[in-house]
């Protein structure tokens, strides 16, 4: 038999619904289902942002700089920044992050001059915190930031996520539904789900080469 020569399996928000739901031995039978499982996925894709950096919701921006003005608001779809570089006539020089404590220890926070560190308040809005204070409106900055997945609002709506992560996201709805529906299954479908998202993770990394040097003590 011939093979289909597609490699476009895609689910949507009802799929992982429906799967997760016959997981805990259950089917989707009334409109609170629906809602309350839409409401569970939410969580989980929240509840990731706090399982490390996944490559995939990491997002390159660049800002021009205004003289003057230290303070740049990020948007509330931003959970943080991993790494800036302050771009001036086309040559990069690396930023290091400052703790909330160095920033304000600062003696003079409007000190103008070349951008060397910032410093991310990570409050519902987040606001970034540049130091020295931009001395010109010509510098840029670049960095990588960590953006919110976006939301399941309809149940007709695809994921905001690689299809490798497909394993893990119906997993972890399974589990999350399972506290609601199928306590007798709770265990054994955290399991699959913990297992499933590390082997996610793991395979979400960059590559690089490694290269090995010995050391030789005389």
């Amino acid at each position: 038999m011939a093979v289909s020569g597609s490699k476009n399996f895609n689910i949507d928000v009802s799929d992982a619904i429906e799967e997760a739901y016959e997981r805990c031995g259950v089917e989707v039978r009334t409109g609170y289902s629906l809602r309350t499982a839409r409401r569970s996925l939410n969580l989980m894709l929240a509840e990731w942002a706090n399982r490390g950096v996944n490559l995939f919701s990491l997002e390159q921006v660049t800002t021009t700089l205004t003289q003057g003005t230290s303070n740049y608001t990020l948007g509330i779809e931003t959970v943080d920044i991993l790494e800036m570089v302050l771009r001036r006539n086309n040559t990069d020089v690396t930023m290091t992050r400052m703790s909330r404590a160095d920033y304000l220890h600062l003696p003079n926070k409007t000190t103008q001059g070349r951008p060397s560190q910032f410093f991310v308040d990570r409050q519902v809005n987040p606001v970034l915190y540049l130091w020295a204070t931009p001395e010109n409106s010509t510098d840029q900055i670049i960095y990588y930031r960590l953006v919110r997945i976006d939301d399941a609002d309809d149940y007709n709506n695809d994921f905001d996520v690689p299809f490798r992560f497909y394993p893990c996201l119906v997993s972890g709805l399974a589990y999350y539904l399972s506290m609601k529906v199928s306590p007798d299954r709770v265990n054994l479908l955290k399991g699959v789900y913990d297992e499933e998202f590390a082997r996610a993770a793991t395979e979400d990394r960059d590559r690089t080469n490694l290269r090995l040097v010995p050391r030789i003590i005389a």
